[in-house]
């Protein structure tokens, strides 16, 4: 009987389950191993035309990109894309603490500091193309504090040299505030009655900061270097919107260069836009190995 019943929960779970399994296994995994299947294959628009399946090519599309200056010049700029993530979590991470005082009118700090999260792209972009032109605001607060000259302004778009951290600058706007939030979460996690002791301890504010509310955030920190990590890999719509990869593939990243494989021009090249894919993903698992292995060991608290 007691069998009986346990067989019978145990069906009742996975019926509960089954249609979240169904839909991961449509809109997910499906399409995760028919998209590493592509990787290894040759299928464009020309065989699509034909009525012609992905031909199976082995390691064809990976020599391809290994050869494609652009995509080596890709990659590399996602990974240096990855030097928004430490300025973005430590930023976002301090703003957190201030704003988790009890202050009057901290409320409206916190909803204001999260606007750029919900604000779309295409209306940032407008707004960020105006701050960047050569007559923008940037330009104007850097002549009114007398760093440069009217004459000396440029559009820091059209500047292969700066046009990166223009691009990363909205980048850092647009997640700041989302991470203040995951921080902030984690802050008023933490017991009230710890800080009470490390100030009857004696401890000062720093003090307080770097051995009571720096370990017990590890999971947060953790958490939230993950997802900048993965985010600044597959960066891709302020690129799209602000320099389309310009000027002269200074902001071209691997992500874009997956979607311009696939989805620009004639070609259609699943099978190379696919490897390239594949080539960001396991760009992204090692980077995300190195953050466990740097920040996990100490996640448990302080000692």
């Amino acid at each position: 009987m007691r069998l009986r019943l346990r067989w019978s929960d145990t069906l009742l779970s996975y019926a509960f389950l089954a249609p979240a399994l169904l839909l991961l296994a449509v809109f997910t995994f499906y399409p995760l191993l028919y998209g590493t299947y592509l990787g290894f294959t040759t299928y464009d628009g020309a065989r699509f035309a034909r009525g012609l399946g992905p031909e199976w090519t082995g390691l064809e599309n990976f020599r391809t990109l290994a050869n494609d200056p652009l995509f080596v010049q890709s990659l590399v700029n996602s990974v240096k894309y990855l030097l928004v993530v430490p300025v973005l979590q430590v930023a976002s991470l301090g703003v957190a603490v201030l704003v988790n005082q009890q202050l009057p009118g901290m409320a409206f700090f916190r909803a204001a500091y999260y606007v750029p999260v919900v604000t779309s792209v295409s209306l940032a972009a407008v707004m960020w193309e105006w701050v960047f032109h050569r007559e923008g605001t940037l330009n104007w607060i850097l002549t009114a504090l007398h760093l440069t000259t009217k004459e000396q302004a440029f559009g820091w778009l059209n500047s292969e040299q700066w046009a990166f951290f223009a691009v990363m600058l909205v980048t850092f706007w647009r997640g700041f505030g989302y991470y203040m939030v995951l921080y902030l979460a984690g802050l008023q996690n933490i017991p009230s009655e710890l800080e009470e002791a490390a100030i009857l301890d004696g401890a000062n504010a720093w003090q307080r900061f770097w051995q009571v509310t720096v370990p017990l955030m590890r999971p947060t920190i953790l958490l939230c270097a993950l997802l900048s990590t993965i985010a600044a890999l597959k960066v891709l719509e302020e690129v799209l919107v602000l320099t389309n990869g310009g000027p002269l593939n200074s902001t071209y990243t691997a992500l874009m260069y997956v979607y311009a494989k696939a989805f620009q021009g004639f070609e259609f090249n699943y099978g190379l836009a696919s490897a390239a894919g594949l080539v960001v993903a396991a760009v992204g698992l090692l980077l995300s190995a190195l953050n466990f292995r740097l920040l996990r060991s100490d996640a448990g608290g302080p000692e």
